[in-house]
């Protein structure tokens, strides 16, 4: 049976993030012989009220069919941003409806905020004494209320195990994106992508936002750079050989290099081949030497360093893991 993902709708939502979880896992389709194809995952939305509508932060509102009693079919619940979260928001507490709306959750469901959604988790205690993010420009708030909780404002998303949480709105799709490669492996997270036009992966300790997101008009890009590297990931990449590829020099290549795309070109390229190297883990039977070699890393050891420091396993644990179809 698909996995169930219920996303719970609250009045004050925002269309395009409630609209996050339908795209991103229903578009997940099984890749294996015995469920290529198939549908991974089942998503439904639900109120705390009885089916009706739901106000929006548009000038629209959308109708719900289903009611809270949904939740307790749920294996994960996603729980969009809301600008219209009351108490929750002011007080940290649920509101009665909210209360009895959670009281339909299992134990053992996965929890997954989007944004400011992080506010009903906490408000319910499903992040006391857990780490967990929210939108940057909420931290300091979500901190003061919410003590209890190990908020980290600079991440894009935290995953817990069970619990998982992102910060605003495109950071939703990467989170969303990491639970199905969490869940199915990456050819099926890159299947996603594709198939949305967004980037596979942003690693969730990736900073929320820089300060210059966009270049002024006058700077050269470094795209012709990255292109350029993830070309030859397997072989060595001196910083100065990317920067010659836009005629800059080192010091400037840097500067702009992490004014667009938010990390150093070091830590951008390690990155790079650790994805090389999941697929290939996934993807393939090449021993660990060779996959080491095909990602760029040289050696064994040098990948399994690389894998435990990003994911917390060996390459070994990691393919049998995903090998077997479960995360």
């Amino acid at each position: 049976m698909p996995h169930r993902i219920v996303v719970l709708a609250l009045d004050g939502l925002l269309p395009f993030e409630l609209g996050i979880p339908q795209r991103i896992f229903g578009l997940s389709r099984g890749s294996e012989p015995h469920d290529r194809g198939h549908n991974l995952y089942e998503v439904v939305t639900c109120s705390v009220r009885p089916p009706g509508p739901i106000r929006t932060d548009a000038d629209f509102t959308i109708t719900v069919e289903r009611g809270p009693e949904t939740l307790a079919t749920a294996d994960t619940v996603v729980i969009p941003a809301s600008y219209e979260l009351g108490p929750v928001y002011t007080e940290g507490r649920l509101t009665d409806e909210l209360a009895a709306a959670f009281a339909y959750i299992r134990p053992g469901t996965r929890m997954v905020s989007i944004c400011t959604g992080s506010y009903v988790l906490a408000a319910a205690g499903y992040l006391d004494g857990r780490p967990a993010t929210t939108h940057w420009s909420s931290a300091d708030h979500f901190q003061q209320l919410f003590p209890e909780v190990r908020v980290d404002p600079d991440v894009l998303f935290i995953d817990d195990g069970d619990v998982l949480t992102s910060a605003g709105v495109a950071a939703g799709i990467d989170l969303c994106l990491h639970i199905v490669r969490r869940d199915h492996g990456t050819a099926v997270a890159n299947d996603v992508a594709r198939r949305t036009v967004v980037p596979p992966h942003r690693d969730g300790g990736q900073a929320q936002y820089i300060q210059r997101p966009v270049p002024e008009t006058q700077f050269t890009t470094t795209t012709s750079a990255r292109t350029w590297a993830l070309g030859r990931l397997e072989r060595p990449i001196l910083l100065r050989d990317m920067a010659q590829q836009e005629s800059m020099s080192v010091r400037t290549f840097t500067r702009r290099f992490r004014e667009e795309v938010g990390v150093s070109p070091v830590q951008w390229l390690t990155r790079q081949r650790v994805e090389r190297a999941r697929h290939l883990l996934e993807s393939t039977d090449l021993s660990i030497d060779q996959v080491a070699r095909d990602a760029g890393f040289g050696t064994s050891t040098s990948l399994r360093q690389h894998l435990q420091a990003a994911l917390g396993v060996s390459p070994t644990v990691y393919r049998r893991t995903f090998r077997a179809g479960k995360p």
